[in-house]
């Protein structure tokens, strides 16, 4: 058997060493830093007027006044910034929005009743015109305000017969004849509570005696026509 002949080890060929990585001198280096900060960067866009911040600042009271139902301040500070910022276009469209709802609540205001005789009369109004949900809101602001108000307590009882809920209506009808007896025979010939003529508890109501009071009663308020 013919031996294999050996082949010679070949060694590694060493190679000169790398040279080091060129250094850039300092003074190269600083001028290209230099170059580079004098290149302009790219702006997001036009920067922001000093007054913008501060129509933007009285803005944001107006609004928060407004939440607070402060409808007086909030149409102040809103006005102002129309008045003193009119270069902040962008502000005045929603400035004027605001300023909108503000003058709408002022007016509903001035139109409400403020007082007792007022929203008595809104109420007797508004009895006439078949808006019960509107008369019972008047009310009972009254009835907050004066709990002894028999009138009021039976005029109650006048818009939940019409609307039909009888035992509210005999409830509040009880009640003003408790504060004052002669709205038993009010009640007896007064068509506004005709519907509830079939009711027990309401003709036991007009029959029963009047409950006796420890207290002085209140002369009786005419009633406004309705």
């Amino acid at each position: 058997m013919a031996k294999q002949q050996r082949r010679p080890l070949l060694r590694p060929i060493r190679t000169a060493p790398e040279p080091a990585a060129t250094r850039v001198p300092l003074s190269v280096q600083a001028k290209a830093d230099q170059r580079v900060s004098r290149q302009p960067h790219a702006s997001s866009g036009p920067p922001r007027r000093s007054t913008y911040v501060e129509a933007v600042a009285i803005y944001e009271k107006g609004l928060q006044a407004l939440q607070r139902h402060a409808y007086a301040e909030a149409t102040e500070l809103l006005s102002s910034v129309l008045r003193q910022y009119p270069e902040e276009k962008e502000l005045h469209e929603r400035v004027r929005l605001y300023l909108n709802i503000c003058q709408r609540q002022a007016i509903q205001r001035e139109a409400s009743p403020q007082t007792i005789d007022e929203r008595l009369y809104a109420a007797t109004l508004a009895i006439n015109g078949g808006q019960y949900d509107q008369a019972i809101a008047h009310l009972r602001l009254v009835r907050d305000e004066d709990p002894d108000n028999d009138h009021a307590i039976y005029m109650l009882a006048v818009a939940h017969a019409q609307r039909h809920e009888h035992a509210e209506a005999v409830a509040h009808l009880e009640r003003a004849i408790a504060l004052n007896p002669e709205n038993r025979a009010l009640a007896r010939n007064d068509p506004d509570l005709e519907p509830l003529r079939g009711d027990e508890a309401f003709r036991a109501a007009l029959e029963a005696p009047a409950v006796p009071r420890q207290d002085r009663r209140r002369p009786m308020k005419s009633r406004p026509a309705r």
